[in-house]
């Protein structure tokens, strides 16, 4: 592997990472409805699956929120939320 595919690898694990503390700020917020926190739970488990490359993980997980952020109960602040860790998982490609 050469250095560059090392830092490449690296920066797309520390984006997951990121999104990772974000999702997790949303499960533990109780204002936001469950079945919204139940989705993020799942995109935890996704992009915490080692078997994916980190782009797949990141695909997957960004059609779970997509999916989701079109709830009408969610709160604008969780919202807002969820779509800054979509563009930001949308950012890592194999």
């Amino acid at each position: 592997m050469s250095s560059i595919e090392a830092q490449k690898r690296a920066q797309n694990e520390a984006k997951i990472k990121e999104a990772l503390t974000l999702l997790m700020s949303i499960v533990n917020d109780s204002q936001v409805p469950r079945n919204i926190r139940r989705a993020a739970i799942q995109a935890i488990k996704i992009l915490q699956e080692t078997s994916l490359t980190p782009g797949v993980r990141a695909a997957n997980a960004v059609s779970i929120l997509d999916e989701v952020s079109q709830d009408p109960n969610m709160p604008t602040h969780a919202r807002n939320l969820l779509w800054q860790i979509a563009t930001r998982l949308e950012t890592v490609k194999d």
